[in-house]
């Protein structure tokens, strides 16, 4: 999460770095696959969260087969689960300051996931946040799945260890794989695991959350729940 006090310094730096990361951002990011849902053929909806600065996704935990992110065992009584990565620093501090952001902005650092339990569907919970709602096939819901599962840091193998307490009543942080920085937020992150999952649109590129937003709201497996405030 970027507080707002530094988004203006992203984009004055992100147009000044955009020329030479745009080649690059496109050449690592895998090929997007068509999003075809055959008729009569399962269909499975999962969420895109946005507030403004920060992305996640959240599946149903009736979605999780066995196996894949054993870190759901945490959250027992959730109905559903909410999956954001971040800097391990100032994502998890309960009072973040300037200098934290200038270093997670500007300083390749350590990586945490925020795993979050929801008694509810995303847009009963957040009505001030921007949620939509995709609609996936089974075999893209099951690489999107694998994709997050690859995300967390597991050095012993098993279980991820928690690192610390999560931003909500239910949720903990998880050691994560990845380095955080300017050009690799939240939202490169969420663009990644739904660029695995097969969107059928291009997400090369996006380092904010209305970027990666805007991309998605038009598709034809996407509706709009929620708009947030602005």
């Amino acid at each position: 999460m970027i507080v707002k006090a530094v988004h203006a310094m992203f984009r004055r730096l992100g147009r000044l770095a955009g020329l030479t990361c745009a080649g690059w951002l496109v050449a690592c990011a895998p090929t997007p696959q068509p999003l075809m849902v055959d008729e009569g053929e399962p269909v499975h909806t999962i969420y895109v969260f946005s507030n403004g600065w920060h992305t996640s996704i959240v599946l149903s935990r009736d979605a999780l087969p066995p196996g894949p992110i054993p870190e759901a065992a945490d959250f027992p009584e959730a109905a559903f689960l909410e999956f954001g990565w971040g800097d391990r620093e100032y994502y998890p501090s309960p009072r973040p300051t300037l200098g934290m952001a200038l270093a997670a902005a500007l300083t390749p650092t350590p990586a945490v996931m925020h795993l979050a339990g929801l008694p509810r569907p995303p847009q009963e919970l957040y009505r001030k946040a921007e949620v939509l709602a995709m609609r996936l096939s089974a075999a893209a819901l099951e690489r999107l799945i694998a994709q997050i599962d690859t995300s967390f840091d597991r050095p012993e193998g098993g279980r991820g260890e928690t690192v610390a307490r999560g931003l909500y009543r239910d949720s903990w942080f998880y050691p994560a794989h990845g380095r955080f920085h300017l050009f690799n937020t939240c939202n490169t992150w969420t663009a990644r695991m739904l660029t695995a999952a097969g969107v059928g649109v291009s997400l090369s590129g996006v380092k904010t959350a209305e970027d990666l937003m805007r991309r998605l709201r038009d598709l034809p497996n996407v509706r709009q729940l929620t708009q947030g405030s602005g």
